[in-house]
This record gives C-alpha cells, structure tokens and sequence, in this order.
C-alpha cells in the first residue's frame, strides 16, 4: 500500500520484555512491518500470547518499542494530536460504576475538551444508536455485560474519532449483540472510519475485515486481503451439471466426452479458521520468544 494512504504503519517494530537486571526475557513481538490504510477494516488475530495486545498497545503509545518504528495518522503513537483523534475500546470495560450512560459519556467528552452543546448533541446520538435511552440514567452497576459493552463502545466514538482500535469487541457477548457490533463496525466503514481491531473469532473476522495480519510468537505469518489469503491455490472446486456416475470417476478431462456441461472450475476458498489453524499448529516455536527459567536462587515466586 502506498505510504500516502496510510494512516497506522509500522517498520520492523519490535517489543523485547526484560527483567529486573535489563536481561531480555520475553520477545512479545518481533519484526512487525504492516501498513492500514485510510476507511479499511483491518484486524490482528493469533493464539494468546502472539503478540496482539502488545501491538495494540504501542500503536496507543502505552508501551514504548524496542526496535523498530510506528505512526498512526503520521504522528507518533504518544502524540497527544494524534490521540485526539482516535477512539478505543478495550477489551474490558474500566468504567465508573456510579456514574450514569450520560455522565459516563459526558466525563469522556470533557477528557477531549468538547464544548457543551457538541457533547450534548454526541451523547443523545449514541444514546440512541446503541439503544440506551431506557437505561440512560441507570448507573454502570446495574448494567449487564452487553449493555456495559454497547457504552464503552459509545464512549470510544464519543470524539468522533478517525481511527477505532477495538480489542476483542464482541468477546463474551450473545449472538444478537455480536452481529450489532457487527453492524456498527461496518457502519463506521462507511462513514469512512478506520477500523483496527483484534479478536478470537475468525468467523467475525472473515465476515467483515478487509485485510489481516496473523501473528504466532510474536512473528507476522500472514498478512493481505483476506479474499486472497482464502484461496487455497493448490486446491479446484469444480461444479459440473448434467454429469454421470462414470464422468464423475474420470474427472474433469473426461467431461466433455461424457456430454456434461462446466458450470464452474475456481480455487477453493478456506475459511479464515482454516488457514489460521494450518499457520499456527504447522509453525514451529521460534527460538527466544518463550521465557527463560528463572536461575535456582533468583527469588521469583
């Protein structure tokens, strides 16, 4: 993808943690070179400890790299201009339990400086888009799991960001909520948001992702539009009408002979879970990610 399009990118980036003595002890992600462009949705997905919340976490600026570089709408992930004008959900909501669905949203939009009248009119709009107005003024605590995901996802869109990094975002919801978050995700495509969002499950991820990137051990194994990593190139499904028991036997070169018709002959295409349980289990452990026992006497508990 063009640099000019680009709105988070990465180079080499790198995150080693060390111990106590400045030792490396765990390498959570290493050598990550990726480009999102401006209105797509783009999605990190791997087994835990892959390196997805890691990376999450330095394209926000909560962790600083230890190689490498990353930019998000041009400017440094600790940018504070360039943080105004994201929005993020975590994946799990840190919310203030006392406080109200208006007063929550009203508390983010004075974080952003919003004036008043804005806020008002923002809040009264996801209000409504995630259909609170009957629990508008019943306190966090008495929400349930859905309901306290629908605000926190409202208060990541609160300043009407350009770019909404979601972490697992329908994790632990039923299914009518899933496909909602769904929606609102290709919702904010069309108004030409960028989406960057990690999640466990695939199916979401296939249904509605533009491209991805597959972490395993901290390495990048996949990474493109996800309707060309789904083509299994050494794989053909073909559809024949009209065709007999013995054509069948023979395959396709003896179709014509039998009268049959070629309805379709096309590269079969995977589901997202089956190439990504075919990288992750056909990968070998990568030497230096996984941490070192501690020495006898350390104190480590």
């Amino acid at each position: 993808m063009p640099d000019s399009e680009s709105v988070i990118q990465t180079k080499n980036l790198s995150k080693t943690y060390k111990d106590f003595w400045g030792r490396a002890r765990v390498t959570a992600l290493n050598d990550l070179s990726i480009d999102v462009v401006r209105g797509e949705v783009f999605a990190i997905i791997g087994p835990n400890g892959s390196g997805k919340t890691t990376t999450m976490k330095l394209l926000l600026g909560l962790l600083f790299p230890s190689m490498g570089s990353a930019s998000v709408l041009g400017r440094p992930p600790s940018d504070v201009a360039a943080k105004a004008r994201i929005g993020f959900l975590p994946e799990e909501s840190y919310l203030y339990r006392f406080l109200n669905a208006d007063e929550t949203l009203d508390f983010y939009g004075r974080l952003f400086n919003i004036d008043r009248e804005t806020r008002r009119r923002r809040i009264d709009a996801l209000i409504e888009r995630f259909g609170m107005q009957r629990a508008r003024k019943r306190q966090i605590r008495e929400y349930s799991k859905g309901m306290v995901r629908r605000i926190s996802f409202a208060q990541a869109l609160i300043n009407d960001p350009e770019i909404v990094f979601l972490d697992e975002p329908t994790s632990g919801l039923d299914p009518i909520s899933q496909r909602e978050m769904k929606d609102l995700i290709l919702e904010l495509k069309k108004k030409g948001k960028t989406v960057f969002l990690s999640s466990h499950l695939l199916a979401d991820v296939q249904e509605i992702c533009d491209r991805i990137a597959i972490l395993h051990n901290g390495q990048l194994k996949e990474y493109g539009a996800v309707k060309d990593i789904l083509v299994r190139r050494d794989h053909v499904t073909m559809t024949f009408r009209n065709l007999s028991d013995e054509a069948r036997r023979r395959l396709e070169e003896f179709a014509q002979k039998q009268g049959a018709t070629l309805v379709e002959s096309r590269a079969t295409i995977e589901t997202l879970e089956d190439v990504f349980m075919r990288i992750v289990q056909g990968a070998p452990a990568e030497p230096g990610l996984e941490p070192p026992a501690p020495a006898k006497g350390s104190g480590d508990a």
